[in-house]
């Protein structure tokens, strides 16, 4: 039953490998606990008891409350998924409701240690060392379209407009976006595109943008390492993640007066709500400038 709900999340739902892969690991493991307590791991078996003394196994083990709730978002899907096919006659989630979650805000580099960032990358981008191109591309590229770790790994040469003045990204549930690439950017994969070239990087078919010294496609955990390693060299504490770079890119636009609705297009959000989240440190950058400019916040700085 297991192998059919995955194989209906990759062929109907369009999801991609590494979400199919997260709901089998959720289901398994959920299903691999239920052996060893000795309950059956018949879904028609399993009982809101069962899901809440699972519950209770995972706080134990120090999981938070979100990641619980994704858990129980697989679980749900896998068993609705029963459900339709009429394996199971009653969905056991059924009046279990999620688990309440600490509010948290992303994190993002602010603009003066980003600017710090950039004119190094931008340094190491104008020379003909592979690595050094490639991984200062790499932050520019996050920075500059807010992409997800696995869109960037997952861009092919030719998802360039002919003028690579735009990106065509792939994005969750296979939907396509069309994102804008600045100038200066521009001048840099042209350039990064020019080295694997003359060094003849890309010596078989593969179409992958962003490369290993082999010619092979570069992975997400390389990719990870690569921006890791520059947000430190730059002094940046904290979260040192791509998806810091899409927060970063997703802050910049609204503190700048970009439109909610444009910034959740160019993000590739399904909803306003996951956009709306940036408000909040849209707010605390007002409320920072309020402070500094206001007459009657000055003035209290004088007393």
């Amino acid at each position: 039953m297991l192998e059919e709900f995955l194989k209906y999340l990759t062929s109907e739902r369009r999801f991609s490998p590494l979400t199919v892969s997260n709901y089998r690991r959720d289901v398994e493991r959920f299903l691999g606990w239920l052996e060893a307590q000795g309950r059956p791991s018949d879904p028609a078996a399993i009982s809101i008891d069962d899901l809440r003394a699972w519950i209770v196994r995972r706080s134990e083990q120090g999981i938070g409350a979100a990641s619980i709730t994704r858990e129980l978002s697989s679980l749900r899907s896998y068993f609705h998924y029963l459900l339709r096919r009429e394996y199971i006659r009653k969905e056991p989630l059924c009046g279990l409701h999620a688990l309440k979650a600490p509010k948290r805000l992303p994190s993002f580099v602010p603009t003066s240690r980003m600017e710090t960032l950039l004119d190094r990358t931008d340094r190491e981008s104008r020379g003909d060392s592979l690595d050094e191109v490639r991984d200062a591309l790499i932050v520019q590229l996050f920075y500059s379209c807010g992409l997800r770790l696995a869109e960037l790994v997952a861009i092919d040469r030719d998802d360039f407009t002919g003028d690579y003045a735009a990106l065509k990204v792939r994005g969750k549930g296979d939907k396509e976006r069309l994102i804008p690439i600045l100038r200066p950017v521009r001048q840099k994969i042209l350039h990064y595109l020019d080295v694997i070239a003359r060094q003849s990087i890309c010596i078989s078919q593969e179409k992958a943008l962003f490369l290993t010294q082999e010619g092979r496609r570069i992975s997400r955990s390389t990719v990870y390492r690569i921006v890791k390693r520059q947000l430190r060299q730059s002094g940046i504490q904290g979260k040192t993640s791509p998806h810091v770079l899409r927060h970063t890119f997703a802050t910049e636009l609204l503190n700048n007066g970009a439109d909610m609705r444009e910034i959740q297009e160019l993000l590739g959000h399904a909803s306003l709500k996951a956009t709306q989240v940036y408000t909040h440190n849209s707010i605390d950058r007002l409320q920072e400038i309020y402070s500094k400019a206001h007459p009657r916040e000055k003035g209290k700085e004088k007393r």
